[in-house]
């Protein structure tokens, strides 16, 4: 190939390709929600969709511990500990060995996956949550969590405010 034909073909190649890379905005994320019942979990998540009970299309959810405390109800406060994955196994947060995680449950003060997916826990208990992006952060991600990302987490349910709740940990 000729010296002026490699540069023109380079030349025709790159305009495209940074045309392409300046588009990072969400708005260049295709609106296309992830499906948890279709993903590759990485086998250290401990993630088998088949045997979790499906809440809907974008959320299934196992309880691994039954709680015996109060229950976590729309409008109280809960406090939780909690590791948020990846489907490909990376950790992305966790607030495990550290101070709890307190919201008000159904307030939309966290993604709309935790508010259904933590309802109806009781204190004590410990549920694994696997999360599609329409119930999580969608096409635009969020720091370290790519656009369109299915999450796993493993939560435990420390206390209830405003109820009877007894303390664990």
């Amino acid at each position: 190939m000729t010296r002026s034909l490699s540069r023109t073909l380079r030349t025709l190649l790159a305009a495209p390709l940074a045309e392409f890379a300046a588009c990072g905005d969400a708005s260049s994320v295709p609106d296309i929600p992830s499906n948890p019942a279709v993903e590759t979990y990485a086998s250290a998540l401990g993630v088998t969709i088949a045997s979790m009970t499906r809440r809907s299309d974008a959320l299934y959810v196992q309880d691994l511990t039954v709680g015996a405390g109060a229950e976590a109800v729309a409008g109280r406060v809960i406090r939780v500990t909690y590791t948020g994955w990846l489907v490909n196994g990376q950790r992305f947060d966790t607030n495990v060995g550290g101070a709890p995680f307190s919201f008000t449950l159904g307030a939309g003060m966290v993604i709309p996956g935790w508010d259904q997916g933590v309802a109806g826990m009781r204190v004590g208990g410990k549920r694994k949550l696997v999360i599609g992006s329409a119930l999580a952060y969608g096409r635009s991600g969020s720091g370290p969590i790519p656009p369109n990302s299915t999450l796993v987490f493993d939560v435990e349910l420390r206390g209830v405010q405003g109820a009877a709740a007894r303390r664990v940990g």
